[in-house]
Parts: C-alpha cells; structure tokens; sequence
C-alpha cells in the first residue's frame, strides 16, 4: 500500500514514516503540501495523510484540490495541533474522511487508517 504524508515538522514526519514503513507501508513524505499535491497529480496513492498547517499550500487546500480538481476519492487523513472545533468540521466539509488532533498516536492513526482502507475493499 502506497501513502502519501504531508508534514512539515521535521520529527514528527520522520517517525510516522518509520512506523509506517514497519509496518509495510511504501511511505512518500513531502514537508509542504505543494510538494505533496504534485505528486499526488502523477502518482497513485491507496491514502493521503496531511498536516492542516504547512508552507507553501495547506492540507486544507491540498484536500480541496484532491476532492475538486482531481475528483479523487482517496482516503485523506487530516491532523493537526489546533484544537478548535471548526477546523475539525471545515475538514469534514472539504472531504476528509478522518481528523486526528496532535500529537498523533502512530497506533490510533494506524487503526483510522486500516478502518479507511478496509472500507474500499
């Protein structure tokens, strides 16, 4: 299974994509969504995790692009340290299909996500 994870906070990024990769993930990491959205134009990805808060373009609008402009309906994971309950709505109004707030427990995310891929088969 192949996953996209947009993050920029260096640490954080890392250690998701070790786990991931452990537990058998093919792991593209990008630091900014604009890095992000572009391989999501030119690769196929089973699930894409985004930070909300990024340089260049954020996984808010990453997530609207997917969802408007590339009509994919790729399971898309949001998380982010901001703990207001508009942020969690507007994610769900733009077409995420999980809001995970940080810190992320790698095992909660792993769970959400096996829950998402499970759904489409």
């Amino acid at each position: 299974m192949r996953l996209i994870l947009a993050e920029d906070n260096d640490l954080l990024r890392k250690s998701l994509s070790f786990f991931l990769t452990s537990k058998g993930f093919e792991v593209d990491q990008f630091e900014n969504g604009k890095e992000a959205l572009e391989a999501i134009k030119v690769k196929e990805y089973d699930i894409i995790l985004t930070d909300i808060n990024m340089p260049g373009i954020s996984g808010m609008e990453m997530t609207q692009h997917v969802r408007t402009e590339l009509n994919l309906d790729t399971p898309i994971i949001i998380f982010t340290s901001s703990n207001v309950e508009q942020t969690e709505l507007d994610s769900f109004d733009i077409g995420a299909n999980e809001f995970i707030p940080k810190p992320v427990s790698p095992a909660v995310l792993l769970v959400r996500m096996k829950k998402l891929l499970k759904q489409l088969n």
